[in-house]
């Protein structure tokens, strides 16, 4: 008997704005059968129609692209169009924001095939056993962590040097 993985097609959706990167996304895809690219995006304005339109069940998501950033695409998703997320990133200091953020993996520039497959396997468990609506709340909680974030920075260093002119009495 088939398992619902099995059976299931995962439409995914890759967004980066280094070509290069969408394309070994994509290559490493195309090694597995239940994988459909519904398309390829290198902005976050581009991603967010893309996944309103073809409403992917996964989606490869840069953290950062100039214009709109990966968490922005997010933001401006709202919730009837949130898929899974693995975040694609160069920059290792996002990883705590994105599993703040309920990603489901965070993959680091540059990964290889191994680390890649690791990441799909996760989201084709997550997707066998968890209904659609579950993923939304899930990305729903990453919004409003989101939302309550400082965007001001709340300290200062400022170095102070000695200068002894003279000796006080």
């Amino acid at each position: 008997m088939q398992s619902k993985v099995d059976r299931m097609k995962i439409h995914a959706l890759i967004v980066d704005d280094e070509p290069l990167v969408r394309k070994r996304i994509r290559r490493f895809l195309n090694d597995h059968a239940d994988v459909h690219v519904v398309g390829e995006c290198g902005d976050g304005a581009t991603a967010v129609n893309t996944i309103k339109k073809e409403s992917p069940d996964l989606v490869f998501l840069d953290v950062q692209m100039p214009g709109l950033d990966g968490f922005g695409v997010l933001s401006a998703l709202g919730q009837d169009h949130l898929p899974l997320i693995i975040f694609v990133t160069a920059y290792d200091q996002y990883a705590v924001k994105a599993f703040d953020a309920h990603a489901l993996d965070y993959l680091l520039k540059p990964f290889d095939r191994e680390r890649f497959d690791t990441a799909l396997e996760r989201a084709r468990a997550y997707l066998a056993r968890t209904p659609a609506p579950a993923i939304d709340k899930r990305l729903l909680q990453l919004l409003e962590r989101l939302g309550q974030e400082k965007k001001f920075i709340d300290r200062i260093v400022v170095r102070e040097r000695q200068i002894v002119l003279g000796e006080r009495e």
